[in-house]
């Protein structure tokens, strides 16, 4: 069973902190990482690195790693230890350069080989994958969520992390769809990266896209995780949506507004002509069928809202001829 100094992997002292943990793997990450270390021998690096943090980073599986060193697998995956190391405890030493564990090592072959698991019958880790729940390891630096890496790869290896990132998109970028290319900060390397995105049309707000082995590589040569990018629509300066239906101002005169007559209403794909009702108030509402946001079973309705304007300023005749309407006019508004 071959052992792994996770200390020496990432340079650390086996007392090391959570901090100076996640501050060595950053640094070893962001130089092995293969999309900016092209030596053959780096991403084989970047593996070691990034299991050795997956390790240590987490309390119980770093516990079950300095008791039993190299069986420490075997404990994650049966919740039972290996025939021999109920008891054993590996001893690193101080430095991370990784001891000789001879006092434990003759413990095994010739101590106390206890019956029964140390942990009560029960795994460390409880029912579920070892390696699962697995957080964003830069913490509030990525742009990205906390999603575990779920189910396996190759034997008992685990898929890398899944990741979540917010996508901002117009309304008409969200109902036409199409190929759009994004820029996201990658949490390993610390820098911009484009992702090639296919929306479907009519994709809604808090909607998810998944971009499958987009997401964090795994740590022990699983396959990689998916990256979900969870779509927020941006403010619209013209149109507000309610469920599949979309809203915007008709502004009219008042001599329209009385008189009736015809505008154009712009629509997410165009412009249509519609028919002023006569002795239109402020807030009525005419209905544009289908012209609303898409969707597969149907589309919503397109609701132009009615806004009676007034001229700012008056000339000298518009001021006449409105003092004389309000002289013969029986209009009460109020």
């Amino acid at each position: 069973m071959e052992f792994k100094d996770y200390y020496a992997t990432l340079g650390v002292p086996k007392n090391a902190s959570s901090e100076e943990i996640q501050k060595a793997y950053r640094k070893l990450a962001r130089k092995y990482h293969p999309d900016v270390n092209r030596n053959p021998t780096a991403e084989e690096r970047f593996k070691e690195v990034s299991e050795a943090y997956e390790v240590l980073r987490d309390k119980e599986k770093r516990a079950t790693y300095d008791r039993y060193g190299a069986a420490w697998k075997n404990v994650g995956q049966t919740g039972w230890p290996p025939p021999g190391f109920e008891n054993i405890r590996f001893d690193f030493g101080n430095s991370g350069g990784g001891g000789s564990g001879f006092s434990s090592f003759f413990d095994m072959l010739f101590g106390n080989r206890g019956g029964g698991s140390p942990f009560g019958g029960g795994s460390p880790f409880g029912a579920g994958d070892p390696f699962a729940g697995a957080g964003d390891p830069f913490g509030g630096g990525s742009p990205f969520g906390g999603r575990g890496g779920r189910g396996r790869g190759r034997g008992w290896e685990p898929r890398g992390q899944d990741h979540e990132a917010k996508l901002a998109l117009t309304l008409e970028e969200a109902a036409l769809g199409g190929h759009r290319e994004i820029t996201l900060t990658d949490p390993a390397l610390g820098r911009p990266k484009t992702y090639s995105v296919n929306l479907p049309p009519g994709v809604k707000a808090g909607q998810k896209i998944r971009l499958q082995g987009r997401g964090g590589q795994s740590v022990v040569g699983g396959p990689a995780g998916d990256l979900y990018l969870q779509v927020d629509l941006k403010p619209h300066p013209r149109f507000r949506i309610e469920g599949l239906d979309l809203y915007t101002e008709l502004p009219v005169t008042p001599w329209e507004a009385a008189l009736g007559g015809e505008a154009t209403v712009k629509t997410l794909d165009g412009s249509v002509k519609v028919r002023i009702p006569p002795g239109s108030s402020s807030g009525r509402k005419i209905r544009l069928r289908n012209r609303g946001f898409p969707a597969k079973d149907g589309n919503g309705d397109l609701f132009a809202e009615i806004r009676i304007m007034i001229p700012g300023q008056l000339s000298e005749r518009e001021r006449e001829l409105f003092e004389e309407l309000a002289r013969i006019s029986d209009f009460k508004a109020r």
